[in-house]
């Protein structure tokens, strides 16, 4: 597994490699620039991506929406290390060592609910969702596991919606190239 972990390095010649293919269009240097960005935050944070069989640019742009939209701060839990909080003043570094496993607890008028762990499962399934399942969860709140008319009463699945299948398959991929582990075994609010 260690040969397909890209390093740093290379990545920034796939970049300018795809930079040379795709300047002369604003909107694609938008895009580039949240896929360098994407990997800027994976680099920075620690966080190793297994990039066999996946699109590069799928990859960076997945991690730029899931780290700056705020997927973390629900599903990882606690969200950053002993030293690393910046609402302390510290240095940010997010938990890695429980990142994106769940475990946060949320207490609702319709009762109390535990953030799902969405690392890959051992066949690289997000919370354990193939594509057309993450998609049904994101667009309309109901995870296909559960009875007909169950909703996610945490989830921001009200915003996620109004993502684009492609925004949301770019989601879906890099969760695929985050390591997997296993639910959060500390859960808490």
């Amino acid at each position: 597994m260690q040969q397909h972990i890209v390093s740093l390095p290379v990545i920034w010649f796939a970049a300018l490699v795809l930079a040379t293919l795709l300047c002369g269009s604003a909107a694609r240097a938008k895009l580039l620039d949240q896929i360098l960005r994407g990997y800027e935050i994976a680099a920075n944070q620690g966080i190793p991506l297994n990039l066999k069989g996946k699109d590069w640019a799928t990859v960076g742009l997945g991690s730029y929406l899931v780290n700056t939209t705020g997927c973390n701060d629900c599903h990882t839990h606690p969200n950053w290390t002993t030293t690393g909080n910046p609402y302390n003043g510290e240095p940010e570094q997010i938990n890695t060592a429980e990142y994106l496993s769940g475990g946060r607890v949320f207490t609702t008028p319709a009762g109390m609910f535990t953030s799902a762990n969405i690392t890959p499962d051992k066949r690289d399934r997000p919370a354990g969702l193939t594509l057309a399942g993450f998609l049904e969860v994101m667009h309309t709140g109901h995870d296909p596991r559960d009875p007909p008319g169950d909703l996610l009463q945490v989830m921001s699945w009200p915003l996620y919606r109004w993502k684009t299948d492609s925004d949301l398959i770019a989601i879906y991929t890099y969760l695929q190239a985050i390591p997997s582990l296993p639910d959060n075994s500390n859960p808490g609010p």
